[in-house]
């Protein structure tokens, strides 16, 4: 983990001393990019990680898959033909500016992507931070947590689907 979760939750001290040690054995090794599933991990290491030095080129999976269909290394086969809405991450979108990518890969793999009447900049969070949630498709690991306990709080867990894009794309291949 990147121990971000203690430095949020105060304790300064372990996330400097977990941080330190993340950044010392990543850097023992040679790689060209450090690929995240999660846009808590994406924003700490490519933003809080170099000043410990640990200055890591960093892709989060949603810019990774978009550029597996964008330059035809994946491609996918059939079209999903559920309604699909896209819940943007606090720390991809408002954090890194990230928007794009999820929306390029849903648009490969169904013509009914729907945009949330408060999507991108001005973006509900998960839930985590007192957000709501009706979504189909999400990038963070964190926001699908919150998602599906809520669904469940609101007993609507059968009629909400709720996946992360990658899922999506390996049911479109």
């Amino acid at each position: 983990c990147n121990c971000e979760s203690a430095r949020r939750l105060g304790n300064e001290y372990l996330y400097q001393t977990a941080t330190a040690e993340n950044v010392a054995n990543l850097s023992r090794f040679k790689f060209q990019r450090v690929l995240t599933t999660c846009p808590h991990c994406f924003n700490t290491i490519k933003n809080e990680y170099p000043q410990f030095n640990g200055n890591f080129s960093v892709i989060h999976h949603s810019q990774f898959i978009a550029e597996l269909i964008g330059n035809g290394r994946i491609a996918p086969k059939k079209s999903l033909t559920e309604t699909i809405t896209y819940h943007d991450s606090c720390y991809l979108g408002r954090y890194n500016n990230i928007y794009e990518p999820q929306r390029a890969i849903l648009k490969s793999l169904t013509n009914n992507l729907v945009e949330m009447p408060r999507s991108r900049e001005n973006g509900l969070c998960c839930g985590g931070g007192g957000g709501r949630m009706w979504l189909e498709a999400s990038a963070c690991p964190f926001c699908m947590t919150m998602l599906e306990d809520g669904a469940k709080a609101m007993q609507v867990d059968e009629q909400l689907s709720r996946k992360d894009i990658a899922e999506l794309v390996a049911e479109a291949l």
